[in-house]
């Protein structure tokens, strides 16, 4: 954890990622120069609309509803997705989660918002709040990477965001491999929105953020806690979903 007397130095760390991250550089996939950390034509290439499921985001044939959220709806009312994760985000993504290096965050939130643009029936959102992680596991990585997302994208969309008002009460066991039955077991009662949080977010529409989504069983979690606390709607941003197993 930092001191008072780290903070300065860690601001002016931040800050200069984020210009580093916007000036003309290599882009990360192929190596071309280009402004920021991506090139257009590998986001073009690796980052191209897809049709997806409006409610957990799977790629489907043709826009709208997937047979399984048809069948039973989640919580979340819509979720949208930047990218499959796959090559060669998952490299990206987990350099940005586990290697230090948050200056990821505006590069992925900006393809976020492409997708936000790009989807048909996107809700309003009134707020942007981000996936929390346990404090175990945020003072073990130093960072919340939703919160890195959620801030950049609130900027972007002229809307607020607040860290503080979604907790994780307690650490779960590590989800990977994990079925989503096995997840929603892990995550019974691990989030909770603060009194405070609760009395903002009454009536309001909120925008969920997380990096990576794959059986869904967290977001349900979260909203699940916000609708229960009086949200009127819960929507989910994410930079990656994880494409259905092969039969």
């Amino acid at each position: 954890m930092s001191t008072p007397a780290d903070r300065p130095a860690k601001t002016l760390r931040e800050l200069w990622r984020g210009l580093a991250g916007a000036m003309p550089g290599p882009c990360a996939l192929c190596g071309s120069w280009a402004p920021g950390a991506l090139c257009a034509p590998c986001r073009l290439r690796f980052a191209a609309a897809t049709p997806r499921c409006l409610r957990c985001a799977l790629a489907v044939v043709q826009a709208g509803a997937c047979g399984a959220c048809l069948a039973r709806p989640p919580a979340v009312a819509a979720t949208v997705a930047a990218v499959d994760y796959g090559f060669p985000w998952d490299r990206l993504i987990g350099a940005f989660k586990f290697q230090q290096q948050p200056e990821w965050a505006p590069a992925f939130s900006g393809l976020i918002d492409a997708a936000l643009r790009r989807h048909p029936a996107a809700p309003p959102a009134d707020v942007v709040l981000p996936v929390p992680l346990a404090p175990a596991r945020l003072a073990e990585r130093g960072y919340n990477q939703a919160w890195q997302l959620a801030r950049h994208l609130a900027a972007r969309r002229g809307l607020p965001a607040h860290a503080g008002w979604l907790l994780r009460l307690r650490d779960t066991p590590h989800q990977v491999g994990a079925s989503r039955t096995q997840r929603l077991h892990n995550l019974r009662a691990a989030m909770w929105v603060t009194p405070d949080g609760a009395a903002h977010l009454a009536g309001r529409h909120v925008a969920l953020v997380d990096d990576v989504l794959t059986t869904g069983a967290t977001a349900e979690a979260a909203a699940q806690a916000l609708l229960t606390a009086g949200a009127a709607s819960v929507q989910l941003w994410v930079l990656a979903r994880t494409p259905a197993p092969e039969r």
